[in-house]
């Protein structure tokens, strides 16, 4: 989750628009337009609705090439005998950092290196302290995940001279290389997939499209909801303007249940209405307000995360039609070796991407065999 703010609060929220426990957000109550059956013929894109202004992802021909992946799927066993790797943890308490750092110690075990750990617990200061710690403690390489972008000439200046690879948040000027999620690319995976099944269903026949999203998180959003709609409009064509609400919701589920259900309230029912979701809470929260609604049958949706939270959804509710995994717990697969490499003196890609993968009910069992039965 490549996050170019500096401000805390985007930070953190980004980290959570793909595991649970987003702050709230102010609710945007768009109107509603009066829904007409949308088609795959190229529309305008639509208005952003108030609150969204800066968001609106820009009208452009769909971008679905996916970039080159990381060439690093996990260390060579040995390869880091002798070296001592520091490791920045942005915050132990948030789900999918955890996930990171646990994927970074299984790595850096199977390559013998050691782990100096230090918890900057969503703490400017603390990271400060924890570069120190990595000078006294003479590591050889640092994995740098702390929050604050604007701290980071100074905890960079605090650190040793020794190559730094960022995760999910930019650490300039030390750092050699990032490594987070293609924001976009995940979007347009979840996109295409939705817009794959509309096509098969229902010939990309559609009376409305919701884009669930986190205005706050800047950049973050208007990278997932801008491919989002490209990966969906690279299979039906454009959304419609007046098919077209977009949602700022905030990241939760409460949020979601309450703006969703408000949506619904001036949709027909009976109406067939696709639901583009920054991330998996207000995906949750979008069926949660369906259900309450008694309109579970007339949404059909998608969203970027596919974490445990969502597992048991997307096997078993067949109108979940796909997730874009961000596989936190294989962040160390890359990193670990990516720094081993940069110790050794090797050259490293400036931009390490984790790939993205659509996790469907067909394969969600292989993927993550611990999913719930339905």
């Amino acid at each position: 989750m490549p996050l170019l703010a500096s401000r805390l609060p985007a930070a953190l929220l980004g980290l959570s628009l793909v595991a649970a426990g987003c702050a709230a957000a102010p609710a945007v109550s768009p109107e509603p337009a009066p829904p007409t059956s949308a088609t795959a013929q190229p529309a305008s894109r639509a208005p952003a609705t108030p609150g969204l202004a800066e968001t609106t992802p820009p009208a452009e021909s769909p971008s679905v090439t996916p970039p080159a992946a990381a060439p690093y799927d996990g260390a060579e066993p040995g390869s880091g005998e002798g070296l001592k790797i520091g490791y920045i943890s942005l915050s132990e308490s948030i789900p999918f950092v955890a996930l990171v750092s646990g994927s970074i110690r299984e790595q850096a075990e199977l390559a013998g290196a050691e782990i100096v750990f230090c918890d900057s617990e969503l703490d400017a200061g603390k990271a400060l302290a924890c570069a120190q710690q990595m000078s006294v403690q003479e590591v050889d390489g640092i994995l740098n995940f702390q929050a604050f972008a604007e701290s980071a000439p100074e905890i960079c200046a605090a650190g040793p001279d020794v190559p730094v690879i960022a995760i999910d948040i930019v650490q300039e000027p030390c750092q050699v290389a990032f490594m987070g999620a293609n924001n976009r690319r995940a979007g347009e995976i979840a996109g295409e997939a939705l817009g794959e099944f509309i096509q098969a269903q229902f010939d990309c026949q559609y009376d409305m499209a919701l884009t669930l999203e986190s205005p706050q998180v800047g950049e973050v959003n208007e990278a997932r909801i801008g491919g989002f709609i490209d990966g969906f409009a690279s299979v039906c064509g454009e959304v419609p303007e007046a098919n077209l609400q977009r949602l700022g919701v905030g990241g939760t589920t409460d949020a979601a249940v309450t703006q969703v259900g408000d949506a619904l309230s001036a949709i027909e029912p009976g109406s067939t209405v696709v639901v583009m979701s920054l991330n998996d809470d207000m995906l949750l929260g979008a069926f949660a307000a369906a259900r309450t609604a008694g309109r579970e049958a007339d949404m059909f949706g998608a969203a970027q995360g596919a974490d445990p939270s969502s597992w048991q959804e997307i096997a078993c509710n067949p109108n979940w039609v796909a997730d874009s995994a961000y596989f936190p717990e294989r962040y160390g697969r890359i990193l670990v070796p990516a720094i081993i490499d940069a110790i050794n003196g090797e050259q490293v890609p400036e931009m390490l991407f984790t790939p993205h993968e659509a996790i469907t009910a067909d394969n969600i069992r292989d993927v993550y065999p611990d999913t719930p039965e339905c």
